[in-house]
């Protein structure tokens, strides 16, 4: 339980992301399959029970999917409060947001199971009345549940946020599935402009919802630039205009499909807005974990002051001595006071205590050469990725360039841990950054070995191409979630301004470098050049990193 409580934050999150993708999917899954797969299942063919029957198994497991991830949030939730504020487990099942969550999964459960037992045949209005309350249920669990003010207001256009999310993003998925049923391009154009409309519908439920949650959790352009919640929102602004681009895309696709048209890249581009909006859905997992903008007046950040940390200054390379960090100096003290009173020397700082470790000038020094450096590694990744895609044979062996990175990062992050600190291996996990940290050098490695035997036997088919756009998307999306310990609020949301933008950078290299094996032709080219490109815009900006 002392673990979890730990940890509590971080996973918080990451299952409350997992909430948001599979309700969305749910919903989406019955939308799509009552709105358009049924009433228009006899125009598609041969295919036609196939797109019903799979739409609706789809949606039962999102349904299911929702259950647990519903049932692990209320569990850490409740755990947490019973061990830190002493209260039993029904009081603390009693709490509005874990009745609203009882009540959600009651309704997925019942959704399942009659989607399970009727499949396509479900009565439309059973669900839709099991949609609208799970659509209700959730709403109680937002930020706008706990507002004291304009509550109706807001709960009224948080739930027509989450309903346009469900019929657009939620439904990509059954309508990629129903795109790979059809063998025609008649049926893909009827898939297609039912679809559209649906999306249209929803990106209006989705901008209409966005703007008026902005003007009463954001309200002015500092709270915009100056906050987490503003930053968060922005980079959530961000990924759904590439949504836009690539919905428009297809929407013109399928407009000026004609017979025999190769519906490719139809289906390529729905894959990338599934990667893409499941990131979204994770960036407002934790935009929840923050306080709205309009509730932080003293604690933002200048427009001036995001310009002076963002000058481009000389790269650190040189390191300041370990011995000179503010953890191994103190511990260095209290060892010396404790040898001296001849008994045991306590630790000068304990990993998931909930207690921020102190930081000096070397600190600061010591952060900044680890990003500079992890800089000048990446860019010469993203300069050997554009040799390799402009024929230049040796330079296919850059993935190996990332190994070195991996290892860099794992002496380097937490020089408090082990092998560097005091502080051994399995109990600095206890620690979120450290943890986080030890996840993304996992993730490096894993992709390193991966791209380089895909580029020496020249791999084209199977799974195997697929680890390196698949692990850049999410180890960017998971970078969303990435937080800094620092005391100092305005340095904290400074440093996380710049993680931002290389979340992004590392979400769109993913899903080019997926466009670039699942493309054919010109589509394909494109793509292979702008991934590298995407990797020199991370490199830059950690050559750029400050934190004074």
């Amino acid at each position: 339980m002392t673990l979890l409580v730990d940890l509590f934050g971080y996973l918080s999150i990451i299952v409350h992301g997992l909430v948001i993708v599979a309700q969305s999917m749910a919903l989406g899954g019955v939308i799509f399959l009552i709105c358009l797969a049924r009433p228009r299942a006899w125009m598609l063919g041969a295919p036609g029970e196939d797109v019903l029957d799979t739409t609706a198994r789809m949606a039962a497991w999102a349904a299911l999917g929702l259950v647990a991830a519903e049932a692990a949030t209320i569990a850490m939730q409740a755990g947490v409060l019973t061990a830190t504020l002493d209260l039993t487990w029904t009081e603390a099942l009693g709490a509005q947001s874990a009745l609203a969550g009882l009540a959600k999964i009651a309704a997925s459960l019942a959704l399942a199971a009659m989607l399970f037992a009727t499949g396509a045949n479900i009565p439309a209005v059973i669900g839709l009345i099991l949609g609208l309350a799970i659509l209700a249920a959730a709403t109680m669990t937002t930020h706008a549940a706990a507002r004291i003010d304009d509550v109706p207001i807001l709960l009224a256009v948080t739930a027509l946020h989450q309903f346009g999310a469900a019929i657009w993003i939620g439904g990509i998925p059954s309508f990629v599935s129903a795109l790979g049923k059809a063998r025609e391009a008649a049926s893909w154009r009827i898939i297609g402009e039912r679809f559209s409309t649906l999306s249209i519908i929803g990106v209006a439920c989705i901008a209409v919802s966005a703007a008026t949650l902005a003007w009463f959790y954001i309200g002015d352009w500092q709270g915009a630039y100056g906050t987490a919640y503003g930053v968060m929102a922005g980079a959530k602004a961000a990924m759904f205009l590439a949504l836009l681009g690539l919905g428009y895309g297809n929407f013109r696709y399928i407009r000026a499909m004609r017979p025999g048209t190769d519906g490719n890249r139809l289906k390529r581009f729905a894959e990338v807005e599934i990667g893409i909006g499941f990131s979204l859905f994770f960036a407002a997992a934790s935009l929840t974990s923050v306080p709205p903008a309009v509730d932080l007046r003293n604690d933002r950040v200048t427009f001036a002051e995001i310009v002076e940390r963002n000058r481009p200054v000389w790269p650190r390379l040189t390191s300041p001595d370990h011995d000179a960090l503010a953890l191994p100096a103190l511990q260095a003290k209290i060892d010396a006071e404790a040898a001296a009173q001849s008994k045991a020397a306590s630790p000068a700082f304990v990993p998931g205590s909930g207690v921020i470790p102190e930081r000096n000038a070397a600190d600061i020094a010591w952060s900044e050469y680890n990003h500079h450096w992890a800089g000048l590694f990446v860019v010469t990744i993203g300069l050997l990725g554009l040799l390799n895609r402009a024929g230049f044979g040796p330079a296919r062996h850059w993935p190996l360039v990332f190994l070195g990175l991996a290892g860099f990062l794992f002496f380097r992050s937490d020089p408090e841990t082990w092998p560097m600190g005091d502080i051994g291996f399995w109990e600095s996990l206890r620690d979120v950054e450290v943890l986080q940290h030890k996840f993304f050098v996992l993730l490096i490695i894993v992709f390193a070995l991966f791209e380089w035997r895909v580029r020496m036997k020249d791999i084209r088919t199977g799974w195997t191409p697929y680890v390196f756009p698949l692990i850049s998307a999410f180890g960017g999306a998971a970078l969303l979630t990435h937080s800094h310990a620092i005391a100092n609020i305005k340095d904290q949301l400074l440093i996380e301004l710049t993680h931002t933008p290389l979340a992004l950078a590392g979400i769109a290299a993913g899903w080019t470098r997926w466009l670039e094996l699942r493309l054919t032709g010109r589509g394909a080219r494109v793509a292979g050049w702008v991934w590298p490109i995407c990797f020199l815009i991370v490199g830059a900006t950690l050559l750029i990193y400050r934190e004074a």
